[in-house]
C-alpha cells in the first residue's frame, strides 16, 4: 500500500524540520511518495532531493505552496513537479519574500507598540535560514511568556483579524496558477474550505490552468471530502491531499491523512502527459 503526503513544510518556510530531516522523517514512517511543498520558497528543494537519493524506495516530487490574496483571505496555490531552478520562478518568489520579511518587521513594531516587545533578531534566529513568516512571531511571543500557545497568538494578535496583522503584497490565484504553469508545474488549490466559494474559484482557476484540488487534508471530514470530490469531478479537476505537516506537536502526523491511490496515479499521469519527469524514484 502506498503512503503518500503531497503536503509538507521544513525549515526552509516555516516547518520545524530540515528537508533532509524530513525526508528521513518520511521514511521512518513508511512514506513512499511525498512533496515539499514550502511557502513562497523553493530553497529546500534542492537539499531534500539530494537527503532523498539514499532512499530508493522514496519519491519526492518538487513543489512549492504560494500565498495570494483574495477579497475578505488567502487562497493558496500547490504547485507540483515545478523546475525549481526556472530564472522567472525564482525573481518572482524573492520578491514575495522580501514582501514577507518587511511584513514580518511591521508586525513586530505593532507588537512592541501594544506593550510585547520582541527582540527581531531573535526571531530571525528562529526562522534561521528560512523565509519568516508568522508561526516565527508566534514562537518568539511563546518565549517570552505572551501567550500559552500558537493558537493564542493567531487568535489574539497576529491573525487576519488580530490587531498586530499586516497585510503583504501577494499575487493573485490565477497569477499564481500561472506562474506554477510557468515553471512547467501542475497546480493544485490547496484546503479549498478556506476559500469563500471554493467552487466557483476551482471553475475560475480551471480556465487559467488549475488542474486539481486538495480534497484529502488534515481535518477534513468524510463529508468535507465527498463535497470536494464533487466538485472536482464536476469540473475535471484530479484530487490530492496532504497533511500540510510543520512539525508542531498540536497537528496531524505526517502522512496522517489517507490519500486514494488513484489520486496520486492521476497526478503522476497529467505528469507524464504534461512531458514532466519525476525527480526521484
Amino acid at each position: 500500500m502506498l503512503r503518500v503526503d503531497l503536503h509538507l513544510h521544513s525549515t526552509a518556510s516555516d516547518g520545524r524540520l530540515s528537508p533532509a530531516e524530513l525526508v528521513r522523517k518520511a521514511v521512518d514512517e513508511g512514506l513512499t511518495v511525498i512533496s515539499l511543498t514550502d511557502h513562497d520558497t523553493v530553497d529546500g528543494i534542492a537539499p531534500a532531493l539530494a537527503a532523498a537519493r539514499a532512499f530508493p524506495q522514496l519519491r519526492l516530487i518538487p513543489g512549492i505552496e504560494i500565498s495570494t490574496d483574495i477579497s475578505g483571505g488567502e487562497a493558496h496555490i500547490l504547485g507540483y513537479f515545478i523546475d525549481h531552478v526556472d530564472g522567472s520562478l525564482q525573481a518572482a518568489l524573492e520578491h514575495m519574500r522580501n514582501s514577507r520579511l518587511e511584513r514580518a518587521k511591521r508586525m513586530v513594531t505593532r507588537l512592541e507598540e501594544m506593550g510585547y516587545p520582541l527582540e527581531w533578531e531573535r526571531v530571525q534566529e528562529i526562522a534561521g535560514s528560512g523565509v519568516i513568516g508568522r508561526p516565527h512571531i508566534a514562537q518568539a511571543m511563546l518565549e517570552r511568556g505572551y501567550i500559552e500557545s500558537f493558537k493564542e497568538a493567531f487568535t489574539k494578535y497576529i491573525g487576519r483579524d488580530g490587531p498586530a496583522y499586516v497585510e503583504r503584497e501577494k499575487v493573485t490565484p490565477a497569477g499564481a496558477v500561472e506562474l506554477v504553469i510557468q515553471a512547467k508545474g501542475l497546480p493544485v488549490l490547496a484546503h479549498p474550505l478556506t476559500v469563500p466559494e471554493p467552487e466557483q474559484m476551482a471553475a475560475e482557476l480551471k480556465a487559467v490552468g488549475l488542474v486539481g484540488i486538495e480534497a484529502y487534508y488534515a481535518g477534513y471530514t468524510a463529508e468535507d471530502v465527498e463535497r470536494l470530490v464533487s466538485i472536482a469531478d464536476r469540473h475535471n479537476l484530479i484530487t490530492t491531499g496532504g497533511t500540510d505537516y510543520h512539525g508542531l506537536d498540536a497537528e496531524t502526523s505526517i502522512g496522517g491523512v489517507d490519500i486514494p491511490e488513484e489520486s496520486l496515479k492521476n497526478l503522476l499521469s497529467l505528469a507524464r502527459q504534461s512531458r514532466l519527469k519525476p525527480a526521484h524514484n
